[in-house]
């Protein structure tokens, strides 16, 4: 295993010698990463910083294309998936509102006077979920002493002696691999290491969004916004804010996510979360149509509000360097308008086991595995720079889009529709193993 007193074995493959690779992270990224390297025959420790699973009750979604990704990591994962998820199809569709010019509620539930378009789902195809749950069920699928809890990533050296990476923990302990993937998040501390604690991009920026999540009962979220929200996604967009909802928990709740522009500074950025009042939701609807200016009614009086930050202000001039290499958020940290930043996470994923794979084979008989892990990294970082930069980007402008508050498109409904189907023909169309052949 990754350990400090491991050492190199032949896999049940033949005679290459079997990689150790160190995840640093137990995310959902981090679980599905160890589960793709275990199923091909590499070893894989999670370290992770809690003293047990945890993961936040919020819900998100995956794509058609992030789902055949998790298939070629790990069919048990979208096993679990397709367990615990509300499914959409070919014929349901997200819808995006006019959340702020009907005065009544009649009006802003009549599609003629609020809706603005729709978007088939017979590309993009989420599957959302809770967090929460499908990271349970995907931990239940890894092989015993995978996963190391207390574990904060202090340091790390990159050994060229050893061919080995040195994880340096808080708690004073240490740990050795052939390869360190940084699964650690958007405050990644692999991040800080690999490029410098004052390098400008150690550090995600704020996106001046602050969000209110709640989840409610389907029927309540029917009662306060109408039953267009039980059939799938929908955005309502006005100026400075939106609102997104989606069915979650197999259509019995609603995912609900207030965003608010925000031209302060976040109170604590570390933290990315503050204590917040339900009179900011009602002041920040004033004035809109009746069922957003209510919506704070779905909130208890005193509640959390999330900072939204992202990497795309200083983005990561490289994902690896050595034997070690960021992934997921930590890469890439994206805002959630554009809903695949945890896709994106997925294929980065696939793109490593598939390289660590191809790095195990070129190891025969014991020999060093420093620089084919070098070499696979640097695949793996030239596969997905642009990729992960066009995900943060992109997140971010429709963000400001929905909010009415993208130059290009302001508040005309034919640009906004245009820029949303160009984008989502760059995720449906894009082919995340053809890097690796070029």
């Amino acid at each position: 295993m990754a350990s400090s007193s491991s050492s190199s074995s032949s896999n049940s493959n033949g005679g290459a010698a079997s990689l150790e690779v160190a995840i640093v992270g137990g995310g959902i990224i981090g679980v599905m990463m160890a589960l793709g390297l275990h199923r091909r025959g590499i070893k894989a420790v999670i370290y992770e910083r809690a003293p047990s699973w945890h993961e936040v009750s919020a819900g998100f979604a995956f794509t058609g294309a992030g789902r055949e990704c998790m298939q070629r990591l790990d069919p048990g994962i979208l096993e679990v998936l397709g367990r615990i998820s509300q499914k959409t199809d070919a014929s349901t569709s997200n819808s995006y509102w006019d959340a702020y010019h009907p005065r009544t509620r009649q009006d802003a539930e009549d599609e003629s006077k609020a809706l603005l378009f729709r978007t088939p789902n017979n590309k993009l195809l989420f599957w959302g979920c809770v967090r929460s749950q499908f990271l349970l069920g995907m931990v239940a699928l890894l092989p015993e002493g995978t996963v190391k809890f207390g574990k904060q990533l202090v340091s790390y050296d990159d050994d060229d002696e050893s061919a080995k990476v040195i994880l340096h923990f808080e708690d004073g302990s240490t740990a050795e691999a052939h390869a360190l993937l940084g699964c650690d998040g958007i405050h990644s501390t692999t991040r800080k290491v690999l490029l410098g604690a004052d390098h400008p991009a150690s550090r995600p920026g704020y996106t001046h969004i602050a969000a209110y999540r709640t989840m409610v009962p389907i029927d309540v979220g029917i009662a306060a916004l109408g039953e267009k929200v039980a059939g799938g996604g929908c955005m309502h967009c006005g100026p400075d804010a939106c609102l997104m909802s989606y069915p979650v928990m197999g259509g019995t709740l609603l995912n609900v996510a207030v965003f608010a522009h925000d031209p302060s500074e976040f109170p604590d950025p570390d933290k990315m979360t503050a204590p917040a009042e339900r009179g900011e939701i009602e002041r920040l609807f004033k004035g809109w149509s009746p069922h957003l200016a209510d919506i704070a009614k779905l909130y208890p009086e005193k509640l959390v509000k999330w900072g939204i930050f992202d990497m795309d202000q200083n983005p990561p001039p490289t994902y690896a360097r050595g034997r070690a290499c960021i992934v997921g958020d930590a890469a890439h940290a994206s805002t959630p308008f554009l809903g695949v930043g945890a896709c994106t996470g997925v294929e980065d994923a696939l793109v490593l086991c598939m390289v660590l794979e191809s790095a195990q084979q070129k190891t025969p008989n014991g020999d060093t595995e420093g620089d084919s892990v070098r070499q696979a990294l640097q695949t793996y970082n030239r596969a997905r720079l642009e990729r992960g930069r066009w995900v943060h980007r992109s997140s971010r402008e429709v963000g400001q889009m929905y909010q009415w508050r993208y130059g290009p498109t302001g508040r005309d409904t034919e640009r906004i529709q245009r820029k949303l189907e160009r984008d989502s023909q760059t995720i449906v169309n894009y082919d995340v193993l053809a890097p690796l052949m070029a």
